[in-house]
This record gives C-alpha cells, sequence and structure tokens, in this order.
C-alpha cells in the first residue's frame, strides 16, 4: 500500500480527470438554448475535425450531469479525507520525532529477534546434519 501522500496525489490527478471528463461531456451532449429575449442560436460552420455534438434529451443530459457531479463530490471527500489523514498542526515536530524513536526501537528488537532465529536456524540445522550423517544402512 502506498503512503499517504501517493494515494492524494493520485487521488487528486483522478479528479482533474474527473473534470475534464464532465466538460467533455457538456460540451459534447448540451443542447442550444435561448436564454434571453435578444438571445439567438446561429448556425456555425463545423470543424470537419471536431466531432459533432450529439444532443441529448433534456432529462438524460441532466441525469448524466447529476451522476457527475456525484461522482466529483465523492472523489473530493475522499481527498478531505486523505487529507485530514495527514500529520499536521495537531502532530508537533517533537511528537514526530519520539514517533520515529520508538519505530527505530522497535526495528531494532525485530532485528534481534531475527538474529536469533537465524542462529537457532543454524544450530538446528547442524544438529539435523549430524544426525543424518550418523545414520547407518542395516
Amino acid at each position: 500500500m502506498s503512503d499517504r501522500l501517493t494515494q492524494l496525489q493520485d487521488a487528486v490527478d483522478q479528479l482533474a480527470h474527473q473534470m475534464v471528463a464532465t466538460f467533455y461531456y457538456v460540451e459534447r451532449h448540451h443542447g442550444y438554448e435561448v436564454l434571453g429575449p435578444k438571445d439567438e442560436v446561429r448556425d456555425i460552420q463545423e470543424d470537419p475535425k471536431k466531432k459533432p455534438i450529439d444532443d441529448y434529451p433534456p432529462e438524460k443530459f441532466q441525469e448524466g450531469i447529476l451522476e457527475l457531479a456525484r461522482d466529483l463530490i465523492v472523489k473530493e471527500q475522499q481527498i478531505e479525507y486523505l487529507i485530514s489523514s495527514l500529520p499536521g498542526l495537531t502532530n508537533s515536530e517533537r511528537d514526530q520525532e519520539q514517533s520515529i524513536k520508538d519505530l527505530e526501537e522497535e526495528l531494532k528488537v525485530a532485528e534481534a529477534q531475527r538474529l536469533e532465529a537465524v542462529e537457532e536456524k543454524d544450530e538446528v540445522l547442524s544438529k539435523l546434519d549430524q544426525v543424518l550423517r550418523s545414520v547407518r544402512r542395516p
């Protein structure tokens, strides 16, 4: 599992991708509307390289917008959670240094246990080797 900062960066990248996808959805599936009395919809020559707009019915377009908005909100909440789990103002530098020292002590104890286990393994292998060498066929 990656660290919190990497998770946060990945979540921000995903949020940016979701935003771009949302803009693309709106750009490709919106309908033309007259918003004021002086507004008019002009017939613009489409660029042949550009994809034409696929005008969705208003209900389907709104459902898509709602779903995309929910996805953005969920991703934003995930980012907020990751930010809240980072060490911050509540953890002073002294607390963090103490936590590191405690972890170093735990690591030393674990390393000593590992070395003891390696020595024990070597002794058992030596005894097993002696037993195997002493066994004779009848």
